[in-house]
């Protein structure tokens, strides 16, 4: 299992919060989902077939990439 904490700018209020949590959940191996809007960081754990790449596509295709 891994932890990787992503920082995503375009977080502004809760509802991009539950957004990222809602979608990011549905992914096959992530086990947990901490998004924040006032420190705009998204806290992700996860295990194969989950990984890094998959994680910031997601992310992207949501409108919160992470850089």
């Amino acid at each position: 299992m891994q932890t990787i904490t992503y920082s995503c700018p375009d977080i502004s209020c809760d509802h991009c919060v539950h957004t990222i949590n809602m979608e990011l959940c549905e992914m096959e191996g992530i086990q947990s989902v901490e998004a924040s809007a006032e420190t705009r960081l998204v806290t992700v754990t996860f295990a194969p077939p989950a990984n890094d790449e998959k994680i910031r596509a997601l992310l992207a295709e949501i409108n919160y990439p992470a850089i």
